[in-house]
C-alpha cells in the first residue's frame, strides 16, 4: 500500500488549514478525495487527543464564549423530519478563547441547548487553573450551565446587543448584517471587570474559523457532509490555530503566549501526530 510522504501530507494540511474544500485540495495536491478525507479524519482525530491532553491547567484570566452556526447534510429547512437529528440539519460549535493568549482551550460540536451547553462550561472549567472573568452572548442556557459547573466560583457577566434595521431593500438586506444600535451588559455572579466584559474576541474568532474552514464559508458547496469529519475538521483547524499560526497581534502562537508551547508547530509536525 503506498504511503504519502510527511511533506505531501503536509501540503495536503497547508490546504485544508487555509480554507480549501476537500476536493480543490485533491485537485491541487493531485490525489484522489479518499486520501484528502482520511487524512483529515487521522489527523484530525490526532490533533483533537491531542489538545485534549495538552491543555489543561491553564492560566487563563478573562474566557468569552460563544456559538457559531453551520449545517451537515443540508440546512434545517431542507432535511425531511424523520431524519433531522444532530448531523443532520443545524449543527452549532461552541467556542471559548482566553482573550489575553488568544488561546482556544475548549470547543464543543453539537447543538444550541441546555445539555451541550452544561458539557462545554463543564470541559471549560476543567482545563482552567485559575478563577476567569467570564463572559456570554445572551443565550439562556449558559444560565444554568455557569451555575450547575462553577457555582460562585467565577466572575460572569452577560453581554447582549442590540440590533436594527440593515437598511435597503430586501434583496440587500439578505447578504448585509443587521446595525448594531447598542449593548446591554449585567452581572450574573461574583465581580466582574466592567472594562472586560466583551465578546469582540471570541467573535472575531468565529470569522476566522468561516474563513479557514471551506465547510463553514456561507453560500457554499463545501459544507459538511457528516458530522465526525465536521469535527475533525474542528480538530485540525484549532491544532493549526492555537500552535501553528503566528497571530499578528501577539507575534507567537496562542499555544506559546500561553505556556503550553515553546515553539512553532509546523505541518511536519502536525502531520506526523497521526503517524
Amino acid at each position: 500500500m503506498n504511503r504519502l510522504s510527511l511533506q505531501d501530507r503536509a501540503r495536503i494540511l497547508g490546504c485544508l488549514v487555509e480554507g480549501n474544500s476537500l476536493r480543490a485540495t485533491t485537485r491541487m495536491c493531485g490525489v484522489s478525495i479518499n486520501t484528502v478525507t482520511k487524512l483529515l479524519v487521522d489527523v484530525g482525530t490526532a490533533c483533537g487527543l491531542y489538545q485534549n491532553e495538552v491543555l489543561r491547567n491553564l492560566p487563563c484570566k478573562r474566557i468569552q464564549v460563544d456559538e457559531i452556526w453551520s449545517f451537515c447534510y443540508s440546512k434545517q429547512k431542507n432535511t425531511p423530519p424523520n431524519i433531522r437529528g444532530l448531523g443532520r440539519g443545524d449543527v452549532y460549535t461552541w467556542v471559548a478563547i482566553d482573550a489575553d493568549t488568544k488561546l482556544v482551550p475548549s470547543w464543543l460540536v453539537g447543538t444550541r441547548d441546555a445539555e451541550y451547553a452544561n458539557v462545554f462550561i463543564a470541559d471549560l472549567a476543567w482545563r482552567l487553573a485559575n478563577r476567569v472573568q467570564l463572559t456570554s452572548d445572551g443565550h439562556k442556557a449558559y444560565l444554568s450551565a455557569v451555575e450547575n459547573v462553577f457555582g460562585l466560583d467565577v466572575d460572569y457577566s452577560m453581554l447582549v446587543k442590540l440590533y436594527g434595521d440593515a437598511g435597503g431593500n430586501e434583496q440587500e438586506r439578505r447578504y448585509s448584517p443587521a446595525q448594531c444600535t447598542g449593548v446591554i451588559t449585567g452581572t450574573v455572579c461574583g465581580v466582574p471587570d466592567p472594562q472586560h466584559v466583551s465578546t469582540s474576541y471570541v467573535e472575531r474568532q468565529n470569522l476566522t474559523m468561516r474563513m479557514s474552514m471551506k465547510r463553514f464559508a456561507r453560500l457554499s458547496n463545501g459544507f459538511s457532509k457528516k458530522i465526525e469529519n465536521h469535527a475533525h475538521a474542528l480538530g485540525l483547524h484549532y491544532m493549526y490555530y492555537n500552535f501553528g499560526r503566528i497571530h499578528k497581534t501577539l507575534r507567537v502562537t496562542p499555544a506559546m503566549e500561553a505556556g503550553v508551547a515553546k515553539h512553532i508547530w509546523t505541518l511536519e509536525e502536525i502531520a506526523a501526530l497521526a503517524a
